[in-house]
C-alpha cells in the first residue's frame, strides 16, 4: 500500500494508529492520563516527526483526559526492549513463517492480526 509509505514517519504513524485504536480505549478512561512511550529512531529531525506521529495517534484514539507521549532510547528502557523483542518475534512469524521465538511469547499475547493480509493486490 504505497500511500502508507510516503515517509518513514507516515508509516510509523499508521502502525501506531492501528495498534492504539484497539489498545487505548481498553486501558485509559476519561479520568486517566495515558502515557505512551515509543522508541526513538534516527536523527533529531526524524525523532521529532516520529514523536509528533505518536502524539497525533494517541490523541485520536484515546478517551483519556490527558495524553503524554515520549520517545526514548530502547537501550535505556527495559519495557521498550521487551516490546521490541515481542514485535520482532511476531514479525518473524508473519513474514518468514519462523515460529521459534514466537512460541516463547505466544502465551503472553492477548491479540494480534496481520493488517496487510487481506486484498488481492501485492505491492511489493
Amino acid at each position: 500500500m504505497p500511500h502508507t509509505r510516503t515517509s518513514y514517519a507516515r508509516f510509523y504513524q499508521y502502525a501506531w494508529y492501528y495498534h492504539m485504536k484497539h489498545v487505548a480505549p481498553q486501558i485509559a478512561g476519561t479520568n486517566d492520563t495515558l502515557a505512551v512511550v515509543g522508541a526513538s529512531l534516527g536523527e533529531k529531525k526524524k525523532q521529532s516527526a516520529f514523536r509528533a506521529a505518536v502524539q497525533s495517534v494517541a490523541i485520536q484514539t484515546s478517551r483519556a483526559g490527558k495524553t503524554r507521549t515520549a520517545c526514548w532510547s530502547a537501550s535505556c528502557d527495559p519495557c521498550l526492549q521487551i516490546a521490541d523483542y515481542c514485535c520482532w518475534a511476531i514479525q518473524r512469524k508473519w513474514e518468514l513463517a519462523d515460529l521459534r521465538s514466537y512460541v516463547l511469547i505466544q502465551g503472553k499475547i492477548k491479540s494480534e492480526f496481520n493488517l496487510f493480509a487481506t486484498g488481492a493486490t501485492n505491492y511489493y
